[in-house]
């Protein structure tokens, strides 16, 4: 979800240009936003995307399943895309045109990504486990009735 329909409600073409963002950065990855958590850093996928792309590690952001089946530069200029996508200003964001644009590009877009929106994640409560609980409580077996 865009931050600015999250915070204000408002939505545009903008909006849907975010969500392309996190969907590319899913893609990637192999990942799910809203399930993923890093044990070293509390971020989400977008953050921890963001982080990489910083450091200059963004190709570590691959999937293992994606194999040789893009090279290198592809599987940045997508990361890259991306992380246009999902910019806390939904005036700083390409349009869907643009997207296809540059996906479709064989050079990198020479726009450097700002800061993304939502790039801080989840406190992770207890990084041994999967699911956090706030009362220290949980369910190690479930049946069905």
């Amino acid at each position: 979800m865009s931050p600015e329909y999250a915070m204000e409600g408002t939505f545009s073409v903008k909006s849907d240009v975010f969500s392309f963002g996190v969907l590319l950065l899913e893609i990637v990855s192999g990942r799910r936003n809203t399930t993923f958590y890093h044990l070293d850093r509390s971020l989400n996928l977008i953050g921890y995307a963001w982080e990489l792309w910083k450091e200059g590690a963004a190709l570590e952001l691959k999937d293992p399943i994606l194999g040789d089946s893009c090279t290198e530069h592809e599987l940045l200029r997508t990361i890259h895309v991306g992380l246009l996508c999902v910019q806390e200003s939904a005036t700083d964001r390409p349009t869907m045109s643009e997207v296809i644009s540059l996906l479709g590009n064989e050079t990198m877009p020479s726009v450097a990504p700002k800061q993304p929106a939502f790039f801080t994640g989840k406190n992770v409560l207890n990084s041994a486990s999967h699911e956090c609980s706030v009362n220290g409580l949980s369910i190690s077996i479930t049946e069905a009735r």
